[in-house]
């Protein structure tokens, strides 16, 4: 019940308390602040059209009394203007990996487009990585970014799968709310899907890793007791992933920001992180020439990157 409570509270509070902010800044190379690139190729290609892929209790968009509310803020409008087809999809909230994977392809599929790239965010990403292994989705993508997924899982859905919030979860569940989402995003779920979803090749897996690392970046409150939860459990983290957990195939660029500010919800007042920049940033990587890209490291290398 806790956990449910919180991630709830975050949401609302990821929604209701923060200001609209538009800046337009070039798809470049050149370092933005708060973001740590990793080098990369120098020749360019044009812009592929992208997916965008929410997480657990996400949406494309959804109105409100006065507003109309995106998931990733201001982001696909944002790269529209950067001369680059973006499109936010709808997957089922809190359904299952296969569940969703399902719906992303489905969704991709009635794309106009031959072939796409995506940028998933949290949960988004593994039920992407499903739908290019196990449904046949790798022959419509290019490239796969996730941004804050747990790719070993988190701990915090650990307590609510086979710790004592699961006790909370199934009284949940008797009340018709089935989440079933949680059971992918445990510890050891991720270790078996990590053996058993493996990345195609010819697609480029890439990650931007998030957390906060210095105890002076802006937290949003509402998450500010699971980041204090993981940080002594796991290490840094974003307020709901171990930094960890979040690394998949090439590492595009690490930043200081949390679960939130990853999608453009700044939730504190100092907040200061560009979201807009980080995925005009991420679009001019994508746009990297090469030819078929390796396989990403197997799930036993990764375990042991920084």
């Amino acid at each position: 019940m806790l956990l449910l409570a919180l991630t709830i509270v975050a949401l609302l509070v990821a929604l209701v308390v923060v200001r609209r902010r538009r800046t337009r800044i070039e798809a470049t190379e050149a370092p933005l602040e708060g973001i740590v690139p990793v080098p990369g190729r120098s020749e360019r290609g044009p812009p592929l059209p992208v997916v965008l892929v929410h997480g657990l209790f996400g949406f494309d968009r959804i109105g409100v009394p006065g507003a109309r509310l995106h998931y990733f803020r201001g982001i696909a409008r944002h790269l529209e203007s950067l001369g680059c087809h973006a499109h936010a999809v709808r997957l089922p909230r809190m359904a299952s990996v296969p569940e969703r994977a399902k719906a992303l392809v489905e969704k991709i599929e009635a794309l106009p487009h031959e072939r796409v790239d995506i940028i998933a965010h949290s949960l988004g990403g593994l039920d992407a990585r499903y739908a290019l292994a196990k449904l046949g989705l790798s022959k419509r993508v290019r490239a796969l970014v996730t941004i804050g997924t747990p790719h070993r899982g988190t701990p915090i859905a650990d307590l609510a799968t086979d710790g004592p919030l699961g006790i909370a979860r199934r009284a949940i569940a008797k009340l018709g709310i089935q989440i079933h989402a949680l059971d992918w995003l445990s510890t050891s779920a991720l270790a078996k899907f990590n053996a058993e979803v493996l990345d195609v090749r010819g697609v480029r897996y890439a990650c931007v890793v998030a957390g906060i690392r210095d105890s002076k970046t802006p937290l949003a409150l509402a998450i500010a007791p699971l980041h204090a939860y993981l940080r002594k459990t796991a290490g840094p983290n974003d307020g709901l992933v171990p930094i960890a957990s979040q690394y998949w195939g090439e590492t595009l660029a690490e930043i200081e920001a949390d679960h939130f500010a990853q999608v453009g919800w700044r939730t504190t007042i100092r907040g200061t992180f560009d979201a807009l920049g980080l995925y005009a940033f991420i679009i001019a990587r994508l746009g990297d020439v090469s030819g078929v890209y390796p396989l990403a490291k197997s799930a036993a290398a990764i375990s042991a990157s920084p």
